[in-house]
């Protein structure tokens, strides 16, 4: 059954508490799949906002020490955090980062709704933030598009496709990735069966190191909100990558460039459009329209 179909009956389940992204799965032995993590994140879009408001402290403590990984590596132009919610990690990390607002930001998440949240927060902060709704798994971002792409907690739901989430973070990489996610290795029993039940990734170093990645740091953080799901950080040197490029938004279904057209992304090579909705590009393969005569009535930016 389409997932979407059951979205009224979903809602009033988070509404009641009801954990969305167990329901959805529950009677499955499946992983938890991009429509799933969708539509639970969607119906939390909000949620993480007021909790910053609540764990001032926990991010600031949080983001100094994130901020201190990163400013140790070689000089960087741009950077995106991948599953970026509604950019209460980004929006702190990167005002100590990039205080002259000379970095290139780029952020995005499955949910719109998380997205707007992202963006309406940035803006709030004065910081300019490129955000777009995207699916983790096919990023519409050109090769080696950023310098440093890292994650906070956003690849955690995809356990089981640790080595495929590896491989389209590093495509994109133009220096390293780096990454903030459960440390299952190093947590406690009952954290790791907690994390096999929600079906968290693990070992993503060692998934690194089979893909052939230079696996440079990878330890515990030290800094975590549930004793439950303590947070490792992995860093990923890219070998061997070209020079970084202008970042260029690309079809995420066919990988042809795209063009801005007034209130949408268009591919001529393929004819797929893509929404802005609300001033966040929806570059999502479920979101494509089929236009192939689209060129006939817009003009390019």
């Amino acid at each position: 059954m389409n997932k979407f179909s059951q979205l009224l009956k979903l809602k009033e389940l988070y509404d009641r508490g009801e954990n969305i992204l167990q329901y959805l799965k529950s009677g499955s032995a499946g992983l938890n799949d991009p429509d799933s993590i969708m539509i639970s994140y969607d119906c939390q879009a909000g949620s993480y906002t007021r909790l910053a408001s609540q764990n001032a402290k926990h991010i600031e403590a949080y983001t100094d020490a994130f901020a201190q990984v990163l400013l140790a590596l070689p000089a960087f132009g741009s950077i995106m955090e991948v599953g970026v919610g509604e950019a209460t990690v980004m929006s702190p990390l990167v005002a100590k980062l990039d205080p002259s607002g000379r970095l290139k930001k780029f952020g995005f998440d499955i949910s719109w709704s998380r997205a707007r949240y992202a963006l309406q927060n940035t803006r709030t902060a004065g910081q300019s933030v490129d955000l777009f709704m995207a699916n983790l798994f096919a990023i519409p971002l050109a090769d080696n598009a950023i310098d440093i792409v890292y994650t906070s907690h956003s690849l955690e739901p995809n356990g089981g496709r640790e080595e495929a989430a590896l491989q389209e973070l590093y495509r994109v990489a133009g220096k390293y990735v780096v990454l903030l996610e459960p440390d299952y290795e190093n947590a406690s029993e009952d954290g790791k069966r907690r994390m096999e039940h929600h079906g968290y990734v693990r070992g993503l170093a060692e998934h690194a190191r089979a893909l052939g990645y230079d696996v440079v740091e990878s330890r515990p953080f030290g800094i975590s909100v549930n004793a439950l799901n303590p947070t490792g950080l992995t860093v990923i040197r890219k070998q061997g990558a070209a020079a970084s490029a202008k970042p260029q938004f690309i079809c995420p279904v066919t990988k042809a460039a795209l063009e801005r057209r007034d209130n949408v992304y268009f591919s001529p090579a393929c004819g797929l459009i893509y929404p802005i909705v609300d001033g966040v590009p929806c570059l999502i393969d479920s979101a494509a329209v089929l236009g192939l005569h689209f060129d006939a009535f817009s003009n390019p930016q």
